[in-house]
């Protein structure tokens, strides 16, 4: 599939989620580097997405989308937040309760966004293939924005 169709039909995924005023919020709290949490998820997202498209073409690549896309759904930044400790562990499960308050989420998507920082967080396992494939993405593009070597232009809506 033609990687321009596979960004079409990504988008056409999560438009939803895109157009949300509460995804939105995610812009405005930094991630890896100079990432902002919105476009790291997206990364996320995008790149879990193709990935199933290809080579895992009997995972739920809709889900895998929507799950990814909802991953850091934690809306605060844990650079500056006082209070804030052992976010790696905590945060999976903050994520899932504001997803879940916002959106309409499948068991896939549940698992996805629950299970995403495993094996930090040793009780949430990978369910699904979806979920393992998302918590291996997840770190690939954190290592590759951290140290500014990631550049996806997946031409997302503002």
């Amino acid at each position: 599939m033609a990687q321009q169709v596979v960004k079409q039909l990504f988008l056409e995924a999560i438009a939803d989620l895109l157009h949300s005023e509460s995804a939105k919020k995610m812009k405005q709290y930094r991630q890896h580097g100079k990432i902002s949490t919105f476009d790291h998820s997206l990364n996320v997202a995008y790149c879990s997405y193709a990935l199933c498209v290809r080579f895992f073409k009997k995972a739920n690549a809709t889900s895998v989308a929507r799950g990814a896309f909802l991953h850091d759904f934690y809306l605060y930044d844990w650079h500056k937040t006082s209070g804030v400790k052992f976010h790696g562990i905590f945060h999976p499960a903050i994520a899932l309760k504001n997803a879940q308050q916002n959106f309409e989420l499948n068991d896939i998507e549940k698992n996805i966004i629950s299970s995403h920082m495993w094996p930090l967080t040793i009780r949430a396992l990978p369910k699904c293939k979806e979920s393992f494939i998302v918590c291996i993405i997840d770190k690939w593009c954190a290592i590759n924005e951290t140290f500014g070597r990631i550049k996806i232009n997946i031409n997302s809506p503002n």
